[in-house]
């Protein structure tokens, strides 16, 4: 899975830069909520932290640092900002968190910039990013499934509502790496599996994105209105019949894991929610719209997630969505 010939050299090079017991330099690229909130988590850890992000940040945590609003604490904390991809040199570790429709062109821009040794680990959603990312760059790339609750409440602040905890594929690496991020706070799990725990989030949002983003409705609220809940069993049904077919070994408890959304994340706005709040273009075809093309190359309809993929790409090119806060 990895790049051949790195991953010896990757570890050595992360544990010769510290390692869990010293600080290794980590670049967040992609600074929005989710990289914001890990590359917090990490600077609140000692660890020197660079965040490359859109300009409206980096002038908010130049000037003020970044305020990370946890749920047990609130901290302003001093990291590096840049909306330049050279504020990735020396970084051993690099937490990518672009929109997945972003993937190679900012992998493109990150080529240049990467130390020979870096790790790479893929905060995104959808389940191709790694092999995407791969095709990109000769580094050693590391698939990782995300669970946390998060939003940038204004410039250089973000909000975190709830979880956090990462799932990395194994690796020489992935021991350190989980050891450095459990060192910060973050709960992370090594798993054999991880096209399968991919695929179980890739389910979650199919089933909680889209619905968010029409209605405007945190999950909570979403989870207990009329109806919904069988729309999700049918966005779930076909998106398990695809999983099958492309011939991923779904986790168990995939039922409990959907039905916990609403008690774990009750006041969370979905990624795409908030992306049409604000006008920009969502990852929807990467959610429910990737799950329409595997649906297709195996002969199996999924009418659901094609009703909700289209309305959402109707709002963005409406631009009628707005949200009162």
């Amino acid at each position: 899975m990895n790049a051949p010939g790195l991953n010896i050299s990757s570890a050595s090079s992360l544990l010769e830069a510290g390692g869990p017991e010293g600080p290794v330099k980590i670049a967040v690229m992609g600074a929005g909520a989710v990289g914001c909130y890990y590359g917090g988590m990490l600077a609140r850890a000692g660890h020197p932290v660079a965040l490359i992000g859109r300009p409206s940040h980096v002038a908010a945590i130049e000037r003020d640092g970044l305020r990370l609003e946890a749920q047990t604490f609130d901290q302003r904390l001093r990291v590096t900002a840049s909306s330049d991809p050279s504020a990735l040199q020396g970084a051993m570790l690099v937490l990518f968190c672009v929109k997945s429709t972003d993937t190679e062109s900012a992998a493109a821009q990150m080529r240049p910039h990467l130390a020979p040794g870096a790790v790479i680990l893929t905060l995104q959603n959808g389940v191709d990013n790694a092999e995407r990312l791969r095709t990109v760059l000769p580094h050693t790339i590391l698939s990782t499934v995300v669970y946390v609750a998060t939003e940038m409440a204004a410039p250089g602040h973000v909000k975190h509502h709830g979880r956090g905890e990462l799932v990395i594929e194994p690796s020489t690496e992935s021991e350190a790496i989980s050891r450095m991020l459990i060192a910060a706070g973050v709960p992370t799990e090594i798993f054999g599996n991880v096209r399968g725990a991919l695929w179980a989030k890739l389910i979650l949002n199919s089933a909680y994105n889209a619905l968010s983003a029409i209605t405007q409705l945190p999950y909570g609220r979403l989870g207990y209105a009329q109806g919904v809940q069988d729309v999700i069993r049918d966005v779930v049904a076909e998106c398990v019949a695809v999983a099958e077919a492309d011939g991923v070994r779904l986790p168990g408890q995939l039922d409990a894991a959907v039905a916990r959304i609403v008690e774990t994340m009750p006041s969370q706005y979905s990624s795409t929610a908030q992306d049409l709040a604000r006008g920009k273009a969502s990852e929807i075809d990467h959610l429910n719209g990737y799950v329409l093309r595997r649906g297709a190359a195996h002969g199996i309809s999924t009418p659901v997630n094609r009703v909700l993929h289209t309305l959402v790409k109707l709002l963005e090119t409406s631009g009628a969505v707005k949200r009162d806060k």
